[in-house]
C-alpha cells in the first residue's frame, strides 16, 4: 500500500510539476518585462530554501486553512517544490534555442501554435523528459516532505520505512530500501 503511495505521489508530482515548470520556463524565457528579474529569482527560491522548512511552512498552510493530511497533501507540497527543478532544468535547454529556426518556420507559412508544436516542443522534449524523470525519482524518495504532510493512511514508503525502523531493522526493510536505491538509480541513470 505504501508502495502503490509513493509511485502516485510521484508519478502526480511529474506530470503537473512538469507541465507547470515547463510552462514557466517558457514564460520566464520569452516574456520580458520589468518584473522578469525578479521573477526569475523568486523561481529560485525553492532551490535555496532547506527542505524541513518547505516542510513545516507546508504544514502549517494545511492546518491554518483546514485542508486534511492525506495524499492529496503531499502531492501538492512536492508538487510545489519542485516546479522550480523544471524551470530551471527546462529554461536552460529553451534559451540555447535558435529563435531563427522559429523565424523561419513562421517565415515559411507556420502559425505560432503550429512553431510551438513542431519546431519547439520536439527540440525541448529531452529537457522536459529528463526533468520529469528527475522529478519522479526526487518525489518518491523524499521523506522530509512526506514526513510533514503525510495523513493517517496509507503512508509514503520513506515515512513507512522510517516508522518501521523505530522498531528495528528486519531484512524487509533492507529489501525495500535496496529496492527503493535501485528504482532511484534506474530513474537517475534514465533521466
Amino acid at each position: 500500500e505504501s508502495l502503490i503511495a509513493s509511485l502516485e505521489i510521484a508519478a502526480v508530482t511529474m506530470v503537473v510539476a512538469t507541465t507547470i515548470g515547463s510552462l514557466l520556463a517558457f514564460g520566464l524565457v520569452r516574456a520580458r518585462n520589468r518584473l522578469s528579474p525578479v521573477t526569475n529569482v523568486m523561481m529560485l527560491i525553492p532551490l535555496v530554501v532547506p527542505e524541513i522548512v518547505a516542510g513545516v511552512t507546508a504544514l502549517l498552510l494545511f492546518t491554518q486553512i483546514g485542508m486534511q493530511l492525506s495524499l492529496t497533501t503531499i502531492m501538492l507540497a512536492h508538487i510545489t517544490f519542485s516546479i522550480s527543478y523544471v524551470t530551471v532544468i527546462v529554461r536552460g535547454r529553451l534559451a540555447a534555442l535558435n529563435r531563427e529556426v522559429e523565424e523561419a518556420a513562421m517565415d515559411l507559412g507556420a502559425t505560432r501554435m503550429q512553431t510551438m508544436r513542431l519546431v519547439v516542443l520536439p527540440e525541448l522534449w529531452p529537457a522536459i523528459l529528463a526533468a520529469g524523470l528527475l522529478i519522479f525519482a526526487l518525489s518518491f524518495d523524499d521523506f522530509v516532505l512526506s514526513f510533514f504532510t503525510t495523513g493517517e493512511s496509507p503512508q509514503p514508503l520513506p515515512v513507512r520505512i522510517y516508522s518501521s525502523i523505530r522498531f528495528g531493522v528486519t531484512p524487509t526493510i533492507n529489501a525495500i530500501g535496496t529496492l527503493m536505491l535501485a528504482l532511484s538509480l534506474a530513474t537517475f541513470a534514465l533521466a
